[in-house]
């Protein structure tokens, strides 16, 4: 078939795709796209991957499939062959509260391995990854960080909120109905009403949880394109996003420009700094090390800490806000917060984004309007200091993170409840076998302890439920989900399975919590710490096969992104150069 297209051409010869399209030897492998319906010029086009998570596991996803054919359509448009492919979720909302947790964390490098694996093996070109659920989003990231072909990212948009009883509602409203219907403070039929309305439509959890929280660092990091992250799921102004996304992977693929040269470190400042000012999920200070691992870039829970104790916290966003992700994007979505951030001087505005274009130039028409109370200007924050803090100390020498968003205690003494899983904590809450004061302990719950790094919502949920939001604090070597608020404090590092001190307390222990300071120490001498730490033996788990196991013998500390590889760092070739 003659080349006859209008379309732009692109030289193969150095790209991937000519490993499995050209010179007489490819003929078997392009027999098998000939069965597949594609003409000798789209053979001869580069080839695209189009990675969603979509499937039927939530309506974080459902709606990712029908985005990926428009991104198609734009790689179609501007001379490209897009080969759409899916991958796995664990969708947090589902798997909370149970055993099933242990997968959630563990599918963020699942999910960055299979694309990795389907990219090398089909020798694709660029990428255009999809994602909708929480670990999805750093998972998709760290794929294009690690092939370093051309590529862009799209969130496939947050769910509309729920009304009940005349108020806006989210998901998280329901985990804390929970705990007072455990309380005796709700009713079945309430509970039910509640369940039956809370999420009403296709996307992500609507607050600023893990899953917004990541699709705004998309924006700031610079792999998304401006204002993508914004509209919600059901909109079909996403289709228009994601056919520019489309038609965008094929203009960096023109010029050469990967993701790589895109996230650096200013750029990851920046993100940082996004999530702080948002008041984001404590996650992001485990996605961000690990996707700055696949760059090549020391970037730790400390570094992520720094910028956060340095940034205003300026969104008044749920879970610590008022304002769902649907507020956001009605008045101009993420763009608007980052000139302010920019207009702050908290932003590097020379950063490359897949526009081609700097963040300043991608913002330069951007307006902040004066006419709303959901983003603040840096001149008048919330808080001065971002909604996400690290902490350190005797208790946490790898560090730990609490979100104080909308917290107005940011201290707290108490005695410590130990508990050496998340089903023995959340038994005991349900009992009210806890007391104002105690600080409850979760334990064993670490990358390699858990396995996997379990979210502890529902526990922290059922504590909200009942009352004693603000008047217990819990600290975990595991995780905490984006809709969790309270005093809870996650990845405290070393985990305990490594004998790290979180293994060593003991039930009344008086533990000493300072977010203003970043503090988190047990008060108890070295001596007293060795003494036990001798007498500590390591525990076993009940995984001692399969995916968790494995992931057991790799995974890292919490304070370097929970990683299972190497990095770029020990790279000998990039695959997006084979």
């Amino acid at each position: 078939m003659p080349l006859d297209s209008p379309k732009k051409k692109y030289d193969k010869s150095r790209l991937p795709s000519r490993h499995v399209s050209v010179g007489p030897g490819k003929a078997p492998h392009r027999s098998y796209y000939y069965a597949m319906g594609l003409t000798e010029e789209q053979v001869q086009q580069p080839f695209v991957g189009v990675a969603t998570c979509w499937n039927e596991a939530a309506p974080c996803n459902i709606a990712l499939s029908r985005q990926a054919q428009v991104v198609k359509k734009g790689v179609d448009t501007e001379g490209g062959t897009p080969r759409e492919f899916t991958t796995i979720t664990v969708t947090d909302g589902i798997a909370m509260g149970h055993q099933g947790m242990k997968s959630s964390l563990v599918s963020r490098d699942v999910i960055a391995d299979s694309v990795e694996l389907t990219m090398r093996g089909h020798c694709y070109d660029a990428l255009v990854g999809l994602a909708g659920c929480d670990k999805s989003l750093p998972g998709m990231m760290m794929a294009l960080l690690r092939m370093n072909v051309p590529g862009v990212f799209m969130y496939g948009g947050s769910i509309l909120p729920g009304r009940y009883k005349g108020r806006d509602v989210t998901v998280q409203d329901v985990f804390e109905a929970v705990g007072s219907h455990q309380a005796g403070n709700m009713n079945d039929e309430d509970l039910h009403e509640l369940e039956c309305v809370a999420c009403p439509s296709a996307g992500s959890c609507g607050g600023q949880f893990t899953a917004n929280t990541m699709a705004c660092v998309s924006e700031a990091i610079g792999l998304a394109l401006p204002g993508s992250a914004g509209a919600p799921a059901p909109y079909e102004t996403r289709d228009a996003y994601a056919e520019a996304s489309g038609e965008a992977v094929m203009r960096l693929l023109a010029d050469n420009i990967r993701p790589r040269d895109i996230v650096t470190r200013k750029s990851l400042e920046n993100a940082a700094r996004i999530v702080a000012a948002s008041g984001g999920s404590t996650n992001a200070a485990l996605h961000l090390p690990a996707m700055a691992h696949e760059a090549g870039i020391d970037f730790d829970l400390h570094e992520v800490a720094r910028i956060f104790k340095e940034t205003p916290y300026i969104a008044d966003l749920k879970p610590g806000g008022r304002y769902v992700a649907k507020d956001l994007f009605e008045i101009g979505g993420v763009p608007v917060l980052m000139k302010a951030m920019l207009e702050g001087g908290y932003l590097h505005g020379d950063c490359l984004t897949v526009t081609g274009k700097t963040m300043a130039e991608n913002l330069e028409d951007i307006v902040f309007p004066t006419d709303q109370d959901i983003i603040r200007p840096v001149s008048d924050p919330i808080t001065k200091t971002g909604g996400v803090v690290g902490l350190r100390g005797t208790l946490a020498p790898e560090g730990a993170i609490v979100k104080v968003a909308g917290m107005k205690n940011q201290k707290f003494r108490g005695t410590a409840r130990c508990f050496d899983s998340e089903e023995e904590a959340f038994e005991a809450v349900q009992r009210r076998d806890y007391k104002e004061g105690d600080i409850i302990v979760i334990r064993y719950e670490g990358p390699k302890g858990g396995p996997g790094m379990r979210e502890m919502l529902s526990t922290t949920a059922a504590i909200y439920g009942q009352g004693m939001g603000d008047k217990v604090a819990l600290i975990t070597d595991g995780r905490f989900s984006g809709a969790t608020r309270g005093f809870c404090i996650g990845h405290v590092g070393p985990e305990a399975a490594v004998g790290g001190p979180i293994g060593l307390l003991e039930d009344g222990d008086i533990i000493v919590i300072d977010a203003v300071e970043g503090v988190l120490d047990v008060e108890l001498s070295e001596e007293e710490l060795d003494t036990r730490r001798k007498k500590w033996q390591p525990r076993g788990t009940d995984y001692n096969s399969g995916v968790l196991w494995k992931y057991a013998q790799t995974v890292g500390s919490a304070e370097k992104g929970a990683v299972t590889h190497p990095g770029a760092k020990s790279e000998t070739h990039c695959y997006a150069d084979i």
